[in-house]
C-alpha cells in the first residue's frame, strides 16, 4: 500500500540507533530512547498560503531528517511503524 500525505505533511520512517555504548554495555529496548532520526518515505504537496499559492515542502523522499522527541504522530501501515508529521517539525536534513 502506498501513502501520500496531504499539504505539508511528511511520512517518516525511524531509522534505529546504534544499541551499545562506546563502553560496549548493550543497550536493552526498554531502557533506549526512540531515535529521532528518520527517513522521509513520503511528501504532501506543500503548504497553502493565505493568498492561494503553494510552498512546496522542502524536504524529498530518501532525505535523512532529524526531529523532535515529540514530533508527529505515530501510525503503522502494513505492520511497518510510521510518524506522519509537519514539515515545521522538522529541525534538519542531513547532508552528504
Amino acid at each position: 500500500m502506498s501513502i501520500r500525505p496531504l499539504h505539508d505533511r511528511v511520512v517518516i520512517q525511524r531509522l534505529e540507533e546504534e544499541r551499545t555504548s562506546p563502553g560496549g554495555i548493550v543497550i536493552p529496548d526498554t531502557a533506549a530512547e526512540k531515535p529521532m532520526k528518520g527517513k522521509v518515505i513520503a511528501v504532501g504537496h506543500g503548504k497553502t498560503l493565505d493568498n492561494g499559492e503553494r510552498r512546496p515542502v522542502e524536504v524529498n523522499v530518501g532525505d535523512q531528517v532529524l526531529f523532535g522527541k515529540y514530533a508527529g504522530t505515530e501510525v503503522k501501515i502494513d505492520g511497518q511503524d510510521y510518524l506522519v508529521m509537519r514539515e515545521d517539525d522538522i529541525m534538519a536534513v542531513f547532508e552528504g
